[in-house]
């Protein structure tokens, strides 16, 4: 090691210069991220749009939630299975199967002419939503083998992440206002497009794809007890809380979740070992996400009706 005039040796400089493959591994980062920000942005891009949807649509006030709710229905009960399926398909075969979906469940929402069909298309990308989900965070964790880069990785793809909520508020009232409500459906297809592109050039093929069983069982009982629930409380708006159409699917909705956490007690490949909730500190912080997250959505769609049917905005 050389050494200066005065006898002390000069500081070692610890960055390390782009290479090939970091370079390539930041342009992994920014395919996934891109395809991130659009399963956030579309949980709340139709928020501000809904009321002209509503008005061009012609539905009902009580079915206006729909609208919003099954994207993260669809998107939250079939999470768990996207993950399994990721592993099986292998993440860039995944990576692809969910972003044609996606574009075209897009399309059709911006093509509905009825509240059922946009309802339909909607839970169809939420569906697809669910695959690419854990699929870009496996991209992630496999792209990133370094510890200190993968977590500088993973602070800017929760970034964008955490972001996605937000832009897709400011975008669906610039696109319903300019264009029409529609185009906050259409945007994803150019979305698609870029990931798509970018995905065949920099995502390497798939390799060890994993064999294992799906938990159709649980994935059942997952989907269909919180289904039932949401379906029971948006009954209450018009039928009242102690009305059959509430507590009945309220009801089924409840020992369906029970029969899924006896299920995946039992079961041999778990979609969702219980045993992540045995620590205090996870299980808090998942409540905690869930509360946070379930009030903000709920927030987003009554705030917008007050903002634009009441104060005039």
């Amino acid at each position: 090691m050389a050494v200066d005039r005065a006898g002390a040796s000069p500081p070692v400089r610890d960055e390390v210069e782009p290479t090939p493959a970091t370079t390539r591994q930041w342009a992994v980062l920014v395919v996934v991220s891109l395809t991130q920000l659009m399963i956030a942005l579309d949980a709340t891009v139709m928020n501000v749009a809904l009321p002209s949807a509503q008005a061009d649509l012609g539905f009902s006030d009580s079915g206006r939630a729909w609208v919003i709710t099954a994207y993260t229905l669809a998107f939250g009960g079939l999470l768990l299975i996207g993950g399994r399926l990721s592993d099986l398909l292998g993440r860039r075969r995944a990576l692809t199967i969910g972003l044609a979906g996606f574009a075209l469940a897009s399309g059709a929402a911006g093509l509905a002419r009825n509240l059922a069909e946009l309802v339909a298309a909607r839970a169809a990308q939420g569906v697809f939503g669910a695959l690419l989900a854990p699929t870009v965070l496996g991209l992630v964790s496999v792209t990133f083998a370094d510890p200190r880069l993968r977590a500088k990785a993973f602070a800017v793809f929760g970034a964008i992440a955490g972001g996605g909520g937000a832009i897709g508020l400011v975008l669906g009232g610039l696109l319903t206002q300019t264009l029409s409500w529609r185009w906050c459906c259409y945007v994803n297809i150019a979305l698609v497009a870029v990931v798509l592109a970018g995905s065949r050039l920099l995502v390497p093929g798939d390799r060890g794809i994993r064999r294992e069983r799906l938990d159709i069982v649980g994935a059942v009982l997952a989907t269909g007890g919180v289904t039932a629930v949401v379906f029971g409380a948006s009954q209450a708006a018009t039928s009242g809380w102690a009305s059959m159409s509430t507590l009945a699917p309220g009801a089924g909705g409840v020992i369906g979740l029970a029969l899924f956490g006896l299920w995946e007690a039992r079961v041999a490949d778990p979609l969702l070992p219980l045993e992540l909730f045995a620590n205090r500190n996870r299980a808090g912080a998942v409540l905690t996400v869930a509360c946070a997250v379930a009030g903000m959505l709920a927030l987003f769609l009554f705030l917008t009706y007050y903002l634009q049917s009441v104060l005039g905005y």
